[in-house]
């Protein structure tokens, strides 16, 4: 994000440095996929609408973020079906999040 153009007002909106936001996106990635559910004994049920509404999460920023999320799937998942699932159920996630036009 930080160093591709195609994601900079995403990458503006994120508290710097990085850290903090990729350990949480981590752990709720891992709930979310089926794993340990550390994320929501750390920070609650994800409400993650909710978590967003203070953010204009316009569709021009979704996109942003599933290009993030295909670019990183298909640089880390070997199973394109899976990759492709994956992002399907991201994209469905990411559509929920839009607050604004």
């Amino acid at each position: 994000m930080r160093d591709d153009p195609m994601a900079q007002q995403l990458y503006a909106l994120h508290p710097k440095p990085l850290d903090r936001i990729r350990e949480i996106f981590f752990l709720y990635l891992s709930m979310w996929l089926g794993g340990p559910d550390t994320y929501q004994q750390l920070y609650g049920h994800p409400r993650l609408r909710a978590r967003h509404m203070p953010f204009n999460v316009t569709p021009e920023l979704k996109e942003q973020w599933m290009y993030c999320m295909r670019k990183a799937m298909f640089e880390t998942v070997d199973d394109i079906q899976l990759a492709q699932q994956l992002i399907t159920a991201l994209d469905q996630l990411a559509e929920h999040m839009i607050n604004s036009e």
